[in-house]
């Protein structure tokens, strides 16, 4: 790979960017996680609580829309405030509890197993978008029902600019029909291998991004855990590898966390082309990279600039050849 080719990737993190408004929509919940390095209980979780506090590193201003019971921390609330993120559209049910989910994760630490999980408030979440919300520039939705996800992007007045969304294969397993009308109105898809290969039928994943692209989305990402990322779109192919660490935590929200720096780089850029899409993936990777190294969103909860930009060069570094 040519230097002027990496150097078209790696843009400095210092540049100055235009900005404008993400929406996450997507779960802010409590986990109990236990891994093989140890055991956290109660700990603060949820797709869009680790796509905002990616995401907050790279664009502001965030809005999320989500619920929760009042058993939720009021200082992990003000937490994301902090970062910028707009919490107006997150709803509290008095005298409800917030979504929780437990797990076990194996040795291997990208197999697990779901002990517990209780919807409880998050069974009734239809979420009603304000005028600030519904104007939003970009918008990422977190894994949630296909109805819901379509439902919010039905709410939009104004056309974002990108449309970005998750899944899983719960709902491809229930809920198919409906995710393949959803996938038809959003610019980018971001599964994992396994949820690509259930989707389209297809081993390869050539084949199945072919498939999936052929059904709405310009753009499909898909996650390969440690192993890092696939883009496809344009009829072009980028990967970027996994960032080799000395000790994984865990894993959990290191999906949620990788879209969250994808779609902060895409919205404080506003360009849409192959090129500024595979900066995205590095981005997104950095931010994952940094998720794993703790429990919860605790190690997002304290990066600065230089953590980003050092990682960033990591990337780089890894990735050049003459």
């Amino acid at each position: 790979m040519h230097w002027f080719l990496l150097n078209a990737i790696f843009l400095p993190l210092a540049l100055k960017f235009h900005t404008m408004s993400l929406l996450t929509v997507g779960t802010v919940a409590f986990d109990t996680i236990e891994t093989p390095t140890g055991i956290a209980d109660m700990v603060v979780g949820g797709s869009a609580t680790y796509s905002s506090w990616a995401a907050s590193y790279l664009v502001d201003p965030i809005r999320i829309v989500s619920i929760i019971g009042e058993d939720f921390p009021a200082n992990e609330l003000e937490l994301l405030r902090n970062r910028g993120v707009d919490d107006k559209g997150i709803k509290v049910v008095q005298g409800g509890k917030s979504f929780y989910w437990s797990g076990r994760y194996h040795d291997n630490m990208i197999s697990r197993d779901t002990l517990v999980t209780d919807l409880n408030v998050l069974a009734d979440f239809d979420p009603v978008l304000d005028a600030e919300a519904s104007q939003s520039d970009y918008v990422f939705l977190g894994n949630l029902t296909p109805d819901i996800q379509r439902s919010v992007i039905e709410q939009m007045t104004i056309k974002p600019k990108v449309i970005a969304m998750d899944t899983m294969n719960f709902w491809l397993d229930i809920a198919l029909d409906s995710l393949m009308e959803t996938i038809k109105l959003v610019d980018i898809l971001i599964i994992n291998d396994e949820e690509a290969r259930q989707m389209s039928g297809e081993h390869s994943l050539v084949k199945a991004s072919k498939f999936i692209l052929a059904r709405g989305p310009r753009y499909l990402v898909i996650k390969k855990g440690e192993h890092g990322a696939l883009l496809f779109g344009d009829d072009q192919v980028f990967f970027a590898p996994g960032l080799p660490l000395l000790e994984v935590v865990d894993p959990t929200g290191a999906g949620d966390t990788f879209a969250g720096g994808f779609m902060g780089h895409i919205a404080r850029t506003g360009d849409l082309s192959f090129e500024n899409m595979r900066r995205a993936i590095i981005y997104g990777s950095v931010m994952a990279s940094f998720c794993v190294q703790a429990f919860g969103v605790e190690r997002l909860k304290n990066l600065n600039q230089n953590d980003i930009e050092e990682r960033y060069e990591q990337f780089k570094h890894l990735v050049h050849f003459d």
